[in-house]
């Protein structure tokens, strides 16, 4: 069982990976199958969450330098983002305060219960962070980490997609809108298809983090 995790794991995203690579369509994203395809079988073979992390800790290890490894292609694209410096400093908060607005009151027009509401308000920042803001303003640590990781999910498997749909080819918005919506997941995604939008998406990622938990428990007193 010491190395159950990893190899599961691994051998799961290498498979969906091939079959992406085939055919380029959202539901065969691997990283969205992986997730399901692990939940089924522990379910399946009755294995804990817990056996499945301690055997699989390697790679949970690895995700902080995956996270600073972010910080090369930055470097690299330093000039063209400083030519956009102000573009990108706009972009930030007002699509932070969008993914936050339009979470909100989707789930308040849906009938959501006050502690849900401060619950999904964070979603769209990396988990450590959203976690911390969520129990600030009297939110569910718990559900807030799901929401984020579904978060996630969504915007690796159709963020691409619906930028293609919505014909915005600016590779400096691309980024901004993938990093500031999907944090870590997203920037994966987009990085993929362009080194400048990964450098603005993990850029993008880590300003509205900073921005949400600055701005987010003095907002949050104003939509109750």
């Amino acid at each position: 069982m010491n190395s159950f995790g990893i190899f599961l794991t691994l051998a799961l995203f290498y498979l969906f990976s091939k079959f992406y690579q085939k055919k380029r369509v959202f539901y065969l994203n691997p990283v969205l199958l992986s997730i399901l395809s692990i939940a089924i079988i522990l379910k399946a073979f009755r294995i804990s969450y817990q056996a499945y992390m301690e055997s699989a800790q390697i790679l949970s290890f690895l995700l902080g330098p995956a996270v600073v490894s972010l910080a090369i292609p930055l470097y690299k694209q330093r000039e063209v983002i400083k030519t956009y410096s102000k573009e990108i400093v706009l972009g930030i908060p007002f699509g932070g305060l969008l993914a936050i607005l339009s979470a909100f009151y989707v789930a308040k027009l849906l009938g959501a219960e006050e502690i849900v509401l401060l619950s999904i308000a964070p979603k769209s920042i990396t988990t450590a962070i959203a976690i911390g803001v969520s129990e600030k303003i009297g939110g569910i640590p718990a559900l807030t980490a799901v929401l984020v990781i579904l978060t996630g999910i969504m915007g690796n498997a159709i963020g691409v997609e619906v930028l293609n749909l919505a014909r915005i080819k600016d590779k400096v918005a691309r980024g901004l809108a993938m990093g500031v919506t999907s944090h870590g997941l997203g920037t994966a995604r987009i990085i993929l298809d362009d080194e400048l939008s990964g450098a603005v998406s993990g850029l993008a990622m880590a300003l509205n983090g900073i921005f949400t938990s600055v701005v987010l428990p003095y907002l949050i007193n104003v939509l109750k």
